[in-house]
């Protein structure tokens, strides 16, 4: 026998050597189980993606129905500033005409302390415009109106309409006079 593997090797008649087929079907399932391990892999890393992707929409679901709620209640809260805006002319109106004793005004008074205590649980703030420097960013110009004091010069000299915030961010600009 020769060990040249260019050679056959002799077998007895009836056996056949199956070496070569063994060889690659080793190598066959030895692809077979890395493709296996790729597409495992590949499952796994779509798996994450998908969670994270869920995740993220989840969360983002979150903030949406979130800001949908706060939204909503700007608008309501929005809704109602002009009946503030009636109380403060009304108690102004009632202080002039019938005085400060008056039942009518105390009952005003009373009606406007309550519904600007609920506003103010729900995030509304006034915003402080009298005497205060004139801020594009909180305070709406509405007419200048010359001083003779220098120091209210650029300054808010009287407040037309009062101006709100909701949580920090602006509901409304305050309407202002500001001194020149």
């Amino acid at each position: 026998m020769s060990k040249n593997k260019n050679e056959k090797m002799e077998q007895p008649a009836g056996q056949e050597v199956r070496e070569e087929p063994q060889i690659s079907e080793t190598e066959a399932l030895q692809k077979e189980v890395e493709e296996l391990k790729a597409k495992v892999e590949s499952d796994k890393d779509d798996y994450l993606r998908l969670r994270a992707d869920f995740e993220n929409f989840r969360r983002h679901a979150s903030e949406e129905r979130l800001k949908l709620i706060s939204t909503a209640s700007a608008d309501l809260i929005k809704g109602m500033l002009p009946v503030l805006d009636d109380c403060e002319r009304a108690i102004k109106m009632l202080a002039e005409t019938q005085g400060e004793d008056s039942p009518s005004l105390e009952g005003i008074r009373m009606i406007y302390s309550k519904l600007l205590e609920y506003l103010k649980s729900k995030g509304l703030a006034p915003v402080e415009a009298k005497g205060q420097d004139f801020d594009t960013d909180r305070h709406e110009a509405v007419a200048q109106f010359p001083v003779e004091d220098e120091a209210m010069k650029g300054k808010v000299c009287e407040v037309a309409q009062t101006g709100y915030t909701l949580n920090g961010e602006m509901l409304r600009y305050a309407k202002v006079v500001v001194g020149i």
